[in-house]
């Protein structure tokens, strides 16, 4: 004897190998026995056998109409079995029997299931907004469908057009035009981002990378509500008797900071270190304080800068030469013979930087050879040459410290657009520049005054700030001091950028309240001691700060790319980094080159250039030769 059951949704049709209470012990034609519940059990037979059964049963089903059994099932509750009787005018047999039940089971909008073998027809209105339902749903398949197959043709569906832009940002999954795209993308075994490009929804790989991310940061856009300033802050402040000068690259418009010297006796000098002072405006938790943690930085790639404050802001603040700006000032007197700094004095009060110099103007005459030589004739001599003399003693002294010295020898580069930052066929220039060029040196050695002063003043008078330190190769941000040793000082505090950097706004309002109340400052200052609220900005700025680096990277391998082709360059020199993880040395490029085999750091070769890929961001290159024993390079972090 057979059996037919239902087991985990599924009809079966088993040989009866022994039979208890509740409970059947049953064979497949496999020979693999089972135990199954009577109360699965739909009828015993004899014959056919249950393979033929199955397979008769299913064709028979099919030439149901399920529209007359409907019409001619019981109103009621009925038994599937008991129903077989009456629709076929006689005893059904096993088949007969097992075809109704398909036919039954496989119509969910005509039957109800109310358990075993048994079903009630569904009500008239409820059958029809069933089968309404169920043509909705045909014709959304064939929608899907079709859109999903001009897809696969090479045609961009509008309904897709029209979404394309958040397909990749906000897409919603339960949409069909998301159905139908995934589908394709699943189809064609590519990423989401290589069929829209191929389909024309993007114009150009650019328009993608910079949809991902202003998408998902700036959804609103990038512009500022307006806002209200008072004329003019600080007017009350002193007025500074200083030659300063600021140098930054071409095109910055937020002065962070300026430089002058004085002379104050044989070979002893004041250098005066000059930061702009957004923080009297932007106060905790005001109107603006609110627009600069959201952004909590600037955003710099080629061609573009989205401000972490609104323009009004930096206009009333940037120290732009020839106008009295407030400033926060750090003055630290220097005997270059004793080689000893003689005392340091942070003050509040008002500058006029008398030139914003520009470092790609400086660097070609202001080199270390024209430094070296006292009858050479630079510009700004009487203001750069000390400058020099003080970076140099006290790059020596950090030196000391960091027990061997910094080698700074990369070439650094700039990006040059000859159009919009949106228009991927803008031209691009790559300017390079020395880090140790020594304009450079000199900006970069006394922002780590400033840093490390003002960390140091913060700790003295325990007041809390946001520092930046490094121990056992470990750089890291926390709230208490911590030396940085591959700088080489005991703490590091940025606070040299306020009009850039939400951490550097944040620790300038602590030093304006430790340079003004001193031991009371830790009472008076607007962040106290373990306040979670500290805490919290140093996360989300890292974060933050990490996600603008990687699209900025992002960006700048694009339009390296783009400077490949536009270049036509076909071959490109390297340097090994390690293992096969090499450096372009004309340009900021670093990718694998899979076959090098063991290369040593610093090993020069030369790459054939064989393709690059826009959306990727890859270049793909071969081994041509080998062009120079390796070199020593250091790379401390600056």
């Amino acid at each position: 004897m057979y059996v037919l059951f239902e087991d985990s949704g599924k009809f079966k049709a088993e040989k009866i190998f022994a039979d208890a209470d509740s409970t059947m012990q049953v064979e497949s034609a496999s020979g693999k026995r089972s135990k199954i519940r009577k109360n699965n059990v739909f009828f015993e037979f004899a014959q056919p056998d249950p393979t033929t059964l199955l397979e008769q049963a299913e064709q028979l089903a099919a030439e149901f109409d399920v529209d007359f059994l409907w019409e001619c099932a019981p109103k009621e509750e009925f038994s599937a079995i008991e129903f077989a009787e009456d629709y076929f005018g006689h005893t059904p047999s096993a088949v007969e029997k097992t075809a109704l039940i398909f036919a039954l089971h496989g119509a969910p909008a005509y039957f109800h299931r109310k358990g075993k073998g048994l079903y009630r027809p569904a009500p008239p209105e409820i059958l029809e907004a069933a089968l309404a339902a169920i043509e909705k749903k045909r014709l959304q398949a064939e929608q899907q469908d079709a859109w999903t197959q001009a897809m696969i043709a090479g045609e961009l569906p509008e309904p897709i057009a029209a979404i394309a832009n958040s397909l990749l940002s906000t897409p919603d999954k339960n949409t069909l035009e998301w159905k139908a795209f995934d589908a394709a993308v699943q189809h064609l075994g590519v990423s989401p981002e290589k069929l829209l490009l191929d389909l024309n929804a993007w114009s150009s790989p650019l328009a993608l990378h910079r949809h991902r991310f202003f998408s998902n940061y700036f959804p609103r856009g990038i512009e500022f509500p307006e806002i209200e300033l008072a004329t003019e802050w600080g007017t009350e402040l002193p007025v500074a008797d200083i030659e300063a000068y600021s140098v930054d690259d071409e095109g910055t418009n937020e002065i962070d900071d300026a430089l002058s010297i004085q002379s104050i006796g044989e070979n002893q000098w004041r250098v005066g270190v000059h930061i702009a002072t957004p923080g009297l405006a932007v106060q905790r938790d005001n109107e603006l304080d609110q627009l600069a943690r959201k952004r909590l930085s600037t955003l710099y790639t080629p061609g573009q800068k989205v401000p972490m404050l609104p323009e009004a802001v930096i206009r009333q603040f940037s120290l732009d030469q020839g106008l009295s700006r407030p400033a926060i000032s750090l003055y630290v007197d220097i005997d270059l013979e004793k080689a000893e700094i003689l005392q340091s004095q942070t003050r509040l009060e008002r500058i006029v930087v008398k030139e914003n110099l520009r470092q790609h103007k400086l660097d070609p005459l202001v080199t270390q050879e024209a430094l070296d030589n006292p009858d050479s004739d630079i510009p700004y001599a009487h203001w750069i040459r000390p400058l020099w003399a003080v970076t140099q003693y006290l790059a020596k002294q950090r030196e000391l410290v960091r027990g061997r010295p910094e080698n700074n020898n990369r070439v650094e580069f700039l990006f040059d657009l000859d159009g919009a930052a949106d228009d991927p066929d803008s031209l691009v220039r790559l300017i390079p520049r020395v880090r140790n060029a020594p304009i450079g040196l000199i900006t970069a050695e006394m922002m780590i005054l400033a840093n490390n002063h003002w960390g140091g003043l913060l700790a003295q008078h325990d007041v809390p700030g946001i520092y930046r330190s490094q121990q056992n190769m470990r750089t890291r941000m926390s709230t208490h001091a911590l030396p940085h040793d591959s700088i080489g000082v005991p703490q590091y505090a940025w606070s040299t950028s306020p009009l850039r950097r939400y951490v550097d706004l944040v620790n300038q309002w602590q030093i304006l309240a430790a340079a003004e109340h001193g031991v009371s400052a830790r009472l008076v200052a607007p962040f106290k001691p373990k306040e979670a609220d500290l805490f919290g900005i140093v996360g989300a700025f890292e974060a933050q700060y990490t996600a603008w680096n990687d699209f900025q990277n992002t960006i700048e391998r694009y339009w390296v790319l783009r400077w490949l082709q536009q270049q036509n360059i076909q071959q490109m020199s390297a340097t090994v980094i390690k293992e096969d993880l090499v450096r372009f040395d004309s340009a900021p490029f670093v990718m694998r080159v899979p076959g090098l085999g063991e290369l040593e750091r610093g090993q020069q070769l030369m790459l054939d250039i064989l393709s690059v890929n826009e959306l990727d961001l890859t270049v793909e290159a071969r081994l041509r030769e080998l062009i120079q024993p390796p070199s020593t390079e250091d790379h401390p972090e600056a």
